[in-house]
């Protein structure tokens, strides 16, 4: 709220009530907001509360347990989400894209224990408001005890804080070349 002076009654003798009045001034400007706790509550808060590493966590956990029904609780249900894959070309984009995609992958409701493993590494985030961009390289490893070398390449996340939380609107992963592929 803003407070013009203006808008502030004067006194009969030419003084503005905001020399007159000091303490009444610093009570609405600074006292009042913090008893009731400002115009937003934490929930209902347009700012985020900080970047979006839990859900980048919580992604590489839904990977690693292929359970599809995390899918839909990491991403924005929104029909404008995209995806690229290093695994297929073209655009994924809504949901049903997306769950499809990962049901190709061998994703299940409720997951299923693999011995694979995917990581991340060199994360950067870079927020711009409510959205955030975080970038790295994906690593995975079909069978970590065969001993080969992972697959690996950059990767970018764009995720959005909307409703108190983080959600992924856009992912774009892509594949290093072997050295004597190219």
């Amino acid at each position: 709220m803003t407070i013009s002076s203006s808008h502030l009654p004067k006194s009969s003798g030419g003084l503005s009530f905001r020399r007159r009045h000091p303490c009444i001034l610093l009570l609405v400007l600074f006292v009042l907001p913090g008893l009731t706790g400002g115009c937003e509550s934490p929930e209902s808060a347009s700012e985020p509360l900080g970047p979006p590493d839990a859900l980048i966590e919580r992604w590489v956990g839904m990977w690693n347990s292929y359970d599809l029904n995390e899918v839909e609780e990491l991403f924005l249900e929104d029909p404008r989400i995209t995806y690229l894959s290093s695994e297929r070309e073209g655009v994924i984009q809504g949901m049903e894209e997306l769950l499809d995609h990962h049901r190709g992958f061998g994703f299940v409701p409720g997951g299923d224990a693999r011995a694979s493993r995917l990581w991340l590494d060199g994360l950067r985030t870079d927020l711009f408001g409510d959205v955030a961009v975080v970038t790295g390289v994906w690593y995975f490893a079909s069978d970590e005890a065969s001993g080969e070398e992972p697959q690996r390449g950059p990767v970018t996340f764009v995720t959005l804080w909307s409703s108190g939380r983080w959600s992924f609107v856009h992912m774009n992963f892509s594949e290093y070349l072997s050295p004597d592929s190219i």
